[in-house]
């Protein structure tokens, strides 16, 4: 229950005037609910979150005449190159260049192992590049290659473009079939 207020138009609980309208300066109070509180013109960066700028060669005061960078030299006069070593040298040139050679016709197989072909398809039967496509195991632009990690106990008449010897040996263990398209 709230607390009660003696007026001379008689009790009226506290925080309210006698007419009913809540008084100024309480949690509810009608400032706030006709939108007068928080405003973005109101908002501010926290204290310290902004530096003022230096401001340098403005008379003898502080950061005056030289402003701060002494006296003459290529210092004083344009900014020294982040890779300059003072003379020494410098790192760049230090490292040794990249050795090797790239060779532009090398071939990059997308991977298919036969545990992979094992559980894609239980029942054996034939595997085309196109099947392995449509069941997510391979992307259709890039050339596949079968290896030969798993084991495999179905006949698989499996079709790609590469095979290393371990996988033609366990396909044809299994009674399938190996071609090279």
């Amino acid at each position: 229950m709230a607390e009660l207020t003696k007026t001379d138009k008689g009790e009226t609980p506290k925080g309210e005037t006698p007419n009913g309208e809540t008084a100024k300066g309480d949690a509810g109070s009608a400032q706030t609910e006709r939108g007068r509180g928080l405003k973005v013109h109101h908002l501010r960066p926290a204290p310290g979150a902004h530096r003022s700028r230096i401001r340098v060669g403005r008379g003898e005061g502080s950061k005056g005449k030289t402003a701060g960078r002494g006296t003459k030299g290529s210092k004083a006069r344009k900014q020294v190159p982040a890779r300059f070593e003072g003379g020494q040298m410098p790192l760049h040139m230090r490292l040794p260049k990249l050795k090797g050679f790239s060779n532009p016709a090398r071939v990059e197989y997308q991977v298919v192992n036969l545990s992979t072909l094992a559980e894609l398809f239980p029942a054996g039967g034939e595997v085309a590049k196109a099947d392995l496509v449509a069941k997510g195991a391979v992307r259709a632009k890039l050339p596949v290659k079968v290896l030969g990690n798993g084991d495999i106990d179905v006949a698989l008449h499996v079709s790609a473009d590469a095979f290393s010897a371990s996988a033609r040996e366990k396909i044809a263990a299994a009674g399938g079939s190996v071609t090279q398209s």
